[in-house]
């Protein structure tokens, strides 16, 4: 088993930045990946950035792209999420994740709240 605890979110003014980190513990030697998702009210949980562990290959949705940056540090089996130049409407709970494969993730944390206020 995978456990994940995200930690970082807070109340941010637009333009602001914030940090998100994901820490992995467990059977970490089986994680293929990792995400961070977020999910703002009334809208679908979505896909923000993804790193491959084995070479790390990197992916953004695209209103994210230039302004958010995910890395990690396989020594602490962490994930962070660097969030530059916030807008009101990146305020949502943001989920780290992870997949064994190329197939669905299947460990979640619990969530963090992001707030950028206008």
């Amino acid at each position: 088993q995978v456990q994940l605890v995200e930690s970082g979110g807070g109340l941010v003014q637009a333009g602001g930045s914030l940090r998100l980190s994901c820490a992995a513990s467990g059977r970490t030697f089986s994680i293929y990946a990792m995400g961070w998702f977020r999910q703002a009210p009334g809208k679908e949980r979505e896909l923000v950035a993804r790193i491959r562990w084995s070479d790390g290959d990197t992916y953004y949705v695209n209103s994210v792209r230039g302004r958010f940056t995910i890395s990690g540090d396989n020594a602490k089996n962490t994930v962070y999420l660097q969030m530059n130049s916030l807008k009101p409407e990146d305020t949502a709970v943001y989920y780290c994740a992870s997949r064994p494969g190329e197939g669905a993730y299947n460990v979640w944390g619990q969530g963090t709240q992001v707030t950028v206020s206008s």
